[in-house]
C-alpha cells in the first residue's frame, strides 16, 4: 500500500508480523483497542475481543462507538458448511449494534465481525474481527477456507486451521476427501501440527467444481482427542485471471484467461520495506479498512505510529502477515508507475472513499478471492508458502512431500 517515509507521506503497512520483524502489517483491530479517541476507527469496540478463542454461547456480543454512528455491522459465521449472518440490529442513536433478543452463538464456530462507523465529522473507518467459541472439551475441529458454495479464483487453495495440534496426522489427512470434476490430482500438505492445505498441481480449470467431504467424527487427532465434524462443503472455480507486478517497472498486468485486459501503475515496496516476491493468493476483500503502522513496528523516535490511515479503500489482502493490494489516495499521482514508496504493500491509485473507476476501484470491482497476485523484480526473499496461501510457491514434488500419506 501506501506513500512510505521516503515522501513523508503516511505509508500503508501490509502485516501482522511481530514487532520488531520487518513489518507489514494493517493496524488491524489491535491498533484500534490502543486509540484515544477522536476517529471512529480509534473506538469502535467490539465484543467479544479481536482473537477471542472459547467463547461461551451465551456471551454478551456488541459493536459499540462512544459517538458518531456506526455506518453498518455485519456478525458473520465463517468457515463453515452453512455460514451464516447473526441476526442483529443498530439501536435507534446509531452508538450500537446488538444481536436479536435470544441469538446464542453456535458451538464449535468461527465468526467474523466487519464494522464500518461514521464519526462527528463525517469520516468513514472500519474495522474487522474475528472470534471463536467454545468446542467441547477433548473435541477437535478444522475450519476451512474458501466458504461452502463460493464462487472462487483460479488460485484458491483449500486450507484448514485447527483448533488443536494434529499429531496423527496421517488420520486426519485420510478422513478429509478433496474431488474436484472435472477430476484432477490433488494433494495436502501439512504446515506444521495445526493446519492442512490442499491444492491440485496447476491452477483450477475454470468452471470446475470442487467437493470437500470432511468424516473427522470420531477420528482420534492426538491421544484423547477426537473429531465432531461430518459435512461437505463445494465450491465452483470461475474465470482464470492472475496479475503480475513488476516491481521495477512499476506496473501491474492483469491477464483473463490468458489475454493480457490491463496494465495498471503501481507502487510498490520502498527500498527498507520492500514488496515480497513469489505467488500470492487473495484471501479477503474489504471495501474500507485501517492500517496502522504501530502494530508492527512501524513507530517514530516518540514511539508513536509512522502512520494511521483509517479509510483505507479497496483494501485485498495478500499474505497473512498483512501484505495488502490496496487504493491509494493519499500519495501523488504521478508517483504511481514511476516510484516504489510504500511500507511493503502494492498500492493502486485511488480516491477517497474509494471510486469505482479509478484503477484500484476498476481492479477490486473484478477480483475473486482466490485470484493469483505474482509480484517480480522486488529486492525482497519470496512469500514463505504457509504465509496466506502461499503454497504455489512450492513445485508439485515440494507439495507432495508435505503429506502425512505420501
Amino acid at each position: 500500500m501506501c506513500a512510505g517515509p521516503a515522501l513523508g507521506l503516511a505509508g500503508c503497512a501490509p502485516g501482522g508480523e511481530a514487532a520488531g520483524e520487518r513489518g507489514r502489517a494493517d493496524g488491524g483491530p489491535a491498533a484500534a483497542d490502543r486509540g484515544k479517541g477522536g476517529s471512529a476507527a480509534d473506538t469502535i469496540r467490539v465484543t467479544p475481543g479481536d482473537g477471542a478463542e472459547g467463547v461461551a454461547p451465551g456471551t454478551r456480543v456488541e459493536v459499540r462507538v462512544p459517538d458518531g454512528r456506526l455506518e453498518s455491522v455485519r456478525v458473520r459465521k465463517v468457515e463453515d458448511a452453512e455460514p451464516a449472518d447473526l441476526p442483529g440490529a443498530l439501536t435507534g442513536d446509531g452508538l450500537a449494534w446488538r444481536p436479536k433478543p435470544g441469538t446464542r452463538l453456535a458451538l464449535a464456530a468461527k465468526y467474523r465481525v466487519d464494522a464500518v462507523a461514521v464519526d462527528r465529522h463525517g469520516r468513514r473507518s472500519a474495522r474487522h474481527t474475528t472470534f471463536t467459541t467454545l468446542v467441547p472439551k477433548h473435541r477437535f475441529i478444522g475450519y476451512f477456507a474458501p466458504e461452502n458454495r463460493s464462487t472462487v479464483g483460479t488460485g484458491m487453495i483449500v486450507s484448514f486451521r485447527f483448533n488443536q495440534p494434529v499429531r496423527n496426522r496421517a488420520a486426519v489427512e485420510r478422513r478429509i476427501r478433496v474431488t474436484a470434476e472435472p477430476a484432477v490430482d490433488i494433494a495436502g500438505h501439512w504446515f506444521g501440527s495445526e493446519r492442512l492445505d490442499f491444492r491440485p498441481e496447476h491452477y483450477w480449470a475454470p468452471g470446475t467444481r470442487v467437493t470437500v467431504d470432511l468424516r473427522l467424527r470420531d477420528v482420534e487427532a492426538a491421544p484423547g482427542v477426537y473429531g465432531i465434524q461430518h459435512k461437505t462443503v463445494r465450491f465452483t472455480v470461475g474465470r482464470a485471471q492472475t496479475s503480475l507486478v513488476d516491481a521495477e517497472r512499476h506496473t501491474m498486468e492483469v491477464r483473463r484467461d490468458g489475454r493480457l485486459v490491463a496494465t495498471l501503475p503501481v507502487t510498490a515496496g520502498a527500498p527498507k520495506t520492500t514488496t515480497y516476491n513469489g505467488k500470492m493468493v487473495v484471501t479477503e476483500l474489504f471495501e474500507v479498512t485501517r492500517m496502522n503502522g504501530a502494530t508492527v513496528g512501524f513507530k517514530d523516535a516518540k514511539g508513536k505510529s509512522e502512520y494511521d490511515i483509517k479509510d483505507v479503500p479497496h483494501a485485498m489482502r495478500l499474505t497473512a502477515s498483512g501484505t495488502f493490494l490496496h487504493g491509494n489516495y493519499w500519495t501523488p499521482a504521478d508517483v504511481f508507475g514511476s516510484a516504489n514508496v510504500s511500507h511493503g504493500c502494492v498500492g493502486l491509485r485511488d480516491t477517497k472513499g474509494g471510486g469505482g473507476d479509478t484503477p484500484a476501484g476498476w481492479f477490486f470491482d473484478r477480483t475473486l478471492v482466490g485470484d493469483v497476485v505474482e509480484v517480480v523484480n522486488s529486492r525482497d526473499r519470496k512469500v514463505a508458502p504457509d504465509n496466506g496461501l502461499g503454497g504455489w510457491n512450492l513445485d508439485w514434488t515440494a507439495w507432495k512431500a508435505g503429506s502425512a500419506l505420501r
